[in-house]
């Protein structure tokens, strides 16, 4: 079987340490449900650094791959994949158990991959799918924001990859107020652009005692954790996605509020109704090719590289990202 290249590593690292580098691997063995698919852009996620610095890989044909967004071109099929054809341009966020997108070819369960936005070039459509999922499964599986009564939501780190895409839903799929936190004035010239109904600054107070019905927590939870038991109201709901430490739960139980996580990788580790977010990305595709959604790309550098890799990643631990950072393939020295 002919092997194909990846950007990985074998040993966990801080990005000082520059261990990424080009691999050759085995070409991806497709499952029953899988697609192959030719990579033909990725982003880079938070997630890609946490892994990169904790996962270490078993054997030198067997390296860590990260990578958790892509679109691409599907180039073989399992005997039980149902809704794709060879040629078809997809998109998806993938898997945490499974070799990531930074290669030339992925296999991916085709229940958790949708047919790419039409309307978006790859770099485009490459920012969205895992923070689209993530905003999704928080606000409407998790906060069960109601479509069809007005609520507050309070959205923190509202101009992030992830804060800006559930603004948007909000604002488009319901008739909630939302308030976004913004820490830089570009973040908050950013969230006015998307309509929200108040910008609060990150330093400030959140908003008043009972201020809001939920509050979606995409950063910095445990530095605000007791200012949420405050602007919440009574039987009100808080999701987080982020790592807070330990947090006191006490004035929670006072207002009989409501604490949730959200985890994008949760349906495809433990097989717990994958096709939903087949679904999902279906219809963030038709929001965007309707022009209701903003992809949020930002920096696109060119050519999936250890140098644009490496890159990627020392911006995100910098903080300095504004919108999301994609890779595409093609180009000098891409793989």
């Amino acid at each position: 079987m002919n092997p194909m290249k990846a950007i990985a590593y074998l040993d966990p690292h801080l990005l000082t340490a520059s261990k990424l580098e080009v691999f050759e691997v085995p070409r991806p063995v497709v499952g029953a449900r899988d697609l192959l698919v030719d990579i033909r852009a990725v982003s880079v996620n938070p997630v890609d650094t946490k892994i990169r610095r904790s996962r270490g890989g078993q054997l030198p044909d067997r390296p860590v791959i990260l990578g958790w967004d892509a679109v691409g071109i599907v180039i073989e099929m399992g005997p039980d994949v149902r809704g794709f054809a060879l040629g078809d341009r997809v998109y998806y966020a993938g898997d945490i158990m499974r070799p990531g997108s930074n290669a030339e070819l992925q296999a991916v369960d085709h229940r958790i991959v949708a047919h790419a936005p039409t309307s978006l070039d790859d770099a485009q459509a490459a920012a969205l799918p895992l923070t689209a999922l993530t905003a999704w499964e928080a606000l409407f599986e998790k906060l069960v924001v109601s479509r069809s009564e007005a609520s507050d939501i309070l959205v923190v780190g509202g101009a992030g990859g992830v804060g800006s895409i559930a603004v948007q839903l909000l604002k488009a799929l319901t008739p909630a107020r939302v308030h976004a936190t913004a820490g830089r004035p570009e973040s908050r010239a950013w969230l006015e652009r998307l309509g929200v109904h108040r910008v609060v600054e990150r330093a400030g107070l959140l908003g008043d005692e009972s201020a809001y019905d939920a509050i979606f927590s995409t950063t910095a939870s445990g530095e605000h954790w007791a200012k949420y038991a405050r602007v919440l109201r009574p039987f009100g709901s808080v999701c987080l996605i982020d790592d807070p430490g330990p947090i006191d739960i006490g004035a929670f139980k006072m207002k009989a509020l409501s604490i949730h996580w959200e985890l994008m990788f949760t349906k495809a580790r433990f097989d717990w109704h994958a096709d939903s977010q087949g679904e999902i990305l279906r219809q963030v595709a038709a929001l965007v090719d309707n022009g209701t959604l903003q992809t949020t790309a930002g920096t696109v550098l060119h050519g999936l590289t250890v140098a644009n890799v490496r890159e990627a990643h020392a911006v995100l631990e910098a903080g300095t990202a504004v919108g999301k950072i994609v890779i595409t393939r093609g180009g000098e020295g891409s793989l």
